[in-house]
């Protein structure tokens, strides 16, 4: 099997430390709002990874960790004037709620960064022992010069990596690139006691800590979405290796992002539907659903990016209706064979006679030789999806034909269990095909982008921008930034120009 290394650049053969167990760490949510989409992508590709994984007899322990203390955390709770943590509760069970109705598997471990501040405060002064970090005032950095591969990952120059981070402007640090590990509490926030101070982790920091923690100083596979790259995985590569002076994750796997019109799907961008909208939107039932969003994402390789329509969808769900259509026909009775089929045809399809039929003939049999050939050469390749769905449609064409001139239950029951058996780490074709329907998905989302525009007024919107400007001007930037990111959620985009003013666009 060979994945394709981040860290490398090139596809690699798997090939993992102590076979056959496997450690996947994957970077989760930050759990103050809804998923949307692209969550639900990178979910289902790392479901798939491990169910692959499990499918070709690996051991895998699979950690994904939620993020529940940040900055966008504190400003949901001020926002809808609930405690902080009630945000993170209420938005994990909304991401659980989410996961479950897209048929995606629990971790073995779901860590969060406040059940580990031991481990995150023993890192933090293990760098500071070692030189790789210092305190200023309550704060505490990360030396970036000290860590002479910073950039392994994502293979940035230093002036490209300044631009990249957006680190705000704090005279205290010793070089711009320097990085929290630790925040000194403000007024309000929630906090937690240490050597420097009561405060809170940086965000790089707690997944360090989690992964070793659950995994290892040095394990398989880290993965995330490609925005992670820089800087979450870059800094998370020096914090690790400087504090346990070993490699850390051996192979880096990152998926591409949901587009809108060829545009990353995102929260600060407003662009986006949340898995919530897709399911209570659509006319079908939840399983129906789950496997017509799994079929679209996985219809497009996971290290690329895939721009969502109503329109891709519902090809999604046709090519899965044909499926479930040939589970149909494959659960009817076994007819007696039409005539004019030869006696040469009726021994082909007929496994009790095993000693009339030659292996060349054997059609069900070469079809499904043919297709695990088919599937399992493009899971192999860096988990090729789009290629493993047409092996699987190339199958179901087969034995459509193979219908024509009727089948023997044993050959029924062949082809059945293997579209189940092979599409089970997919997440697919696992419906019966009573639960089944075949009226056409849609979701509506365009009804949503609709009613979201209708609640925002141009009057609203310029009061908002009035705030934010009266808030950079007494340089409560906090509150600016919380300012854009509510417009952005709701789809509203602002420029600031040279001349001091704010454009918007929706």
């Amino acid at each position: 099997m060979k994945i394709f290394n981040a860290l490398t650049n090139q596809k690699e053969s798997f090939v993992p430390i102590t076979s056959p167990r496997v450690g996947i760490y994957v970077c989760g949510v930050t759990v103050y709002d809804e998923c949307h989409l692209g969550h639900a992508r990178s979910a289902i590709v790392f479901d798939v990874l491990r169910r692959y994984l499990a499918y070709r007899g690996y051991d895998v322990t699979y950690v994904k960790n939620f993020t529940d203390v940040d900055d966008k955390i504190i400003n949901r709770a001020a926002e809808e004037g609930i405690p902080w943590d009630g945000v993170v509760e209420k938005y994990m069970q909304a991401y659980a709620r989410d996961m479950k109705r897209l048929s995606v598997g629990t971790p073995d471990v779901e860590p969060r960064a406040t059940e580990h501040m031991p481990e995150i405060l023993q890192m933090i002064r293990t760098l500071q022992e070692k030189g790789f970090a210092y305190q200023v005032d309550g704060d505490v950095y990360y030396r970036v010069s000290a860590f002479s591969e910073y950039g392994l990952l994502s293979k940035r120059h230093a002036e490209d990596m300044q631009a990249g981070a957006r680190v705000e402007v704090d005279e205290r640090k010793q070089d711009p690139m320097d990085f929290a590990l630790w925040k000194a509490a403000k007024p309000g926030e929630p906090a937690w006691e240490s050597p420097w101070g009561p405060g809170r982790p940086g965000w790089h920091i707690e997944c360090s800590a989690m992964s070793v923690r659950h995994l290892g100083a040095t394990f398989d596979i880290h993965g995330g979405g490609k925005d992670l790259t820089f800087p979450h995985h870059e800094n998370e590569i020096a914090q690790s290796r400087a504090a346990t002076g070993q490699a850390f994750a051996r192979y880096w796997v990152h998926n591409g992002f949901v587009t809108i019109d060829e545009e990353k799907m995102s929260k600060s961008l407003g662009n986006f539907f949340t898995v919530r909208d897709i399911f209570d939107q659509s006319n079908c039932p939840e399983r129906v659903t789950a496997e017509a969003v799994r079929y679209f994402l996985l219809s497009t390789h996971y290290r690329g990016d895939v721009n969502f329509s109503n329109l891709a969808v519902a090809e999604a769900k046709s090519a899965l209706d044909n499926v479930y259509d040939l589970f149909i026909r494959l659960s009817e009775s076994v007819s007696a064979v039409p005539a004019g089929v030869t006696e040469e045809l009726v021994a082909i399809l007929s496994p009790e006679k095993p000693d009339a039929v030659s292996e060349p003939m054997d059609v069900v049999g070469e079809a499904l030789t043919q297709f695990h050939k088919a599937f399992e050469e493009a899971m192999e390749d860096d988990l090729n999806t789009p290629a493993a769905l047409a092996a699987f449609q190339q199958l179901r064409a087969a034995a459509n034909q193979v219908l024509k001139g009727g089948l023997s239950e044993k050959g029924r029951r062949e082809i059945r269990e293997t579209f189940r058996q092979c599409g089970a780490p997919l997440g697919l074709f696992q419906l019966n095909e009573n639960e089944w329907v075949f009226r056409e998905l849609d979701f509506g989302l365009e009804q949503c982008r609709m009613r979201a525009e209708r609640e925002c007024t141009d009057e609203w919107i310029q009061e908002q921008i009035q705030q934010r400007a009266e808030a950079r001007a007494r340089k409560d930037f906090a509150t600016a930034d919380h300012v854009r990111e509510a417009l952005a959620a709701k789809g509203i985009l602002l420029e600031d120009r040279p001349d001091g003013s704010t454009r918007w666009k929706r």
